[in-house]
């Protein structure tokens, strides 16, 4: 396993620049164990590990991505503190899946069953070795929505999340998957709202407050 030091030699630097241009992928296969030398190494940018071990580079989101996200987060958190259930996840969160990728939605929720599948350490300093319940993904401005909703359906509801919500607040559009395959699309944000169905029973998000402003 390489050392952070050696790590620093290998990459190409300065990434964060590199990665300001688009996303960016590294064509060394890291192992998870280099991957988290890398996140540890940029705290600021997002990182995705695929099942190659090929490493995908974020930069930061802008303003008005940042601000939706964390209304997101809000509601959800907001439900969190009101039934005391699960654990809500930030966009910085890796969640393991089965195949060995790194990802990580925009926000997630898993429930107090699945947490207690796991060890307090792997709660809290390793990635999340379960699917979350719960996943949201919030459209940037640099996102293309094809890929977005490849990543929801292959990466998300293929593993096991039983609630994913694709938001799109330059359309308007909010795209509702289920476990059982079906896909239900919401049009404009005034007055609507996503529900946390059987999986979050009683949580809302008011998509109102996803509006672009000056929209």
């Amino acid at each position: 396993m390489a050392s952070s030091a050696e790590l620093e030699t290998q990459i190409i630097d300065p990434i964060r620049e590199i990665a300001e241009l688009g996303p960016l992928i590294l064509d060394k296969a890291l192992s998870k164990e280099e991957f988290a030398l890398l996140s540890a190494r940029y705290p600021d940018l997002r990182m995705e590990r695929e099942k190659t071990g090929k490493i995908k580079i974020m930069s930061p989101v802008k303003g008005g991505s940042g601000n939706r996200e964390s209304i997101v987060i809000f509601f959800l958190t907001l439900w969190w503190f009101q039934n005391r259930k699960g654990k809500t996840y930030s966009s910085a969160t890796g969640f393991e899946m089965p195949d060995g990728a790194i990802k990580s939605p925009d926000c997630a929720w898993v429930s107090s069953d699945k947490l207690a599948k796991l060890t307090t350490e792997e709660q809290e300093n390793d990635f999340v070795k379960v699917i979350p319940d719960l996943v949201v993904e919030v459209r940037s401005q640099t996102d293309a929505l094809s890929k977005l909703k490849k990543k929801v359906k292959d990466t998300w509801v293929k593993n096991g999340v039983r609630l994913a919500w694709l938001i799109d607040p330059y359309e308007e559009k909010a795209y509702i998957y289920r476990a059982n395959g079906e896909v239900e699309i919401l049009s404009g944000f005034e007055g609507k709202k996503l529900t946390g169905e059987e999986v979050m029973p009683g949580m809302e998000l008011l998509l109102e407050e996803l509006r672009i402003a000056g929209k």
